[in-house]
C-alpha cells in the first residue's frame, strides 16, 4: 500500500456530447469522493475507488488550468470511509470509464447525484503541447474552467447551474 506520487499532473478537460464512449470504454469504476478543503489554492481530497482508497493534495493549476501539482497516496479504505465524515458539504460520485485512444487514455466521468447530467472526459499529457487523437463523442474543452473542477461540483452542484452548457 506505499502507493505514493508526487508529479505535475498535465491534463484536459472536455464536455462529451454522447454515450458512445461507453462501447469503446475498457473499464468502468465507481468512484466516491469528498473535500476535507476545496480551497482554490490547494485541494485536499479522499477518493475511494472501487476497493481501493486514496488522499490526494492538488496545488493550484497554471495559468492555462492544463497543470498543477499533485501528490497522492493509497489508505486503507475503511480510513477513507470515516475522512469521507469529515468532509465538506457534498460527496462526489461518478461513474469513471477508461477509453484508449491511441497513445491516451481518457477517463470520462458520468456524475450522479447533485451532479447528473454531467459528463466530463480528461486526457492527461506528457507536456501540455501534446498532441492526441480527438473522439469523435469530445466537445467543448473545458480546461482551466473552475467550475468543471469536481471540487467546485461538490459546492455549486451541476444540476442548480442557472446556464448549463
Amino acid at each position: 500500500m506505499a502507493y505514493l506520487r508526487p508529479m505535475i499532473e498535465i491534463e484536459r478537460k472536455f464536455l462529451v456530447t454522447s454515450n458512445e464512449y461507453k462501447e469503446e470504454a475498457h473499464s468502468q469504476t465507481q468512484l466516491k469522493q469528498g473535500y476535507l478543503n476545496s480551497h482554490p489554492e490547494r485541494t485536499v481530497r479522499v477518493r475511494i475507488k472501487g476497493d481501493s482508497a486514496f488522499m490526494t493534495i492538488k496545488g493550484k493549476s497554471n495559468d492555462t488550468g492544463t497543470s498543477r501539482f499533485e501528490w497522492e497516496k493509497e489508505i486503507p479504505v475503511n480510513e477513507a470511509e470515516s475522512l469521507m465524515q469529515l468532509c465538506e458539504e457534498r460527496i462526489i460520485e461518478k461513474v469513471r470509464y477508461e477509453v484508449k485512444v491511441k497513445n491516451h487514455i481518457f477517463e470520462i466521468d458520468e456524475f450522479f447525484g447533485t451532479n447528473t447530467g454531467l459528463v466530463i472526459a480528461e486526457v492527461e499529457l506528457t507536456h501540455e503541447n501534446d498532441d492526441f487523437e480527438r473522439p469523435h463523442w469530445l466537445g467543448k474543452e473545458v480546461t482551466g474552467d473552475e467550475c468543471y473542477y469536481n471540487s467546485q461540483l461538490s459546492k455549486q452542484p451541476y444540476t442548480l447551474w442557472k446556464n448549463k452548457d
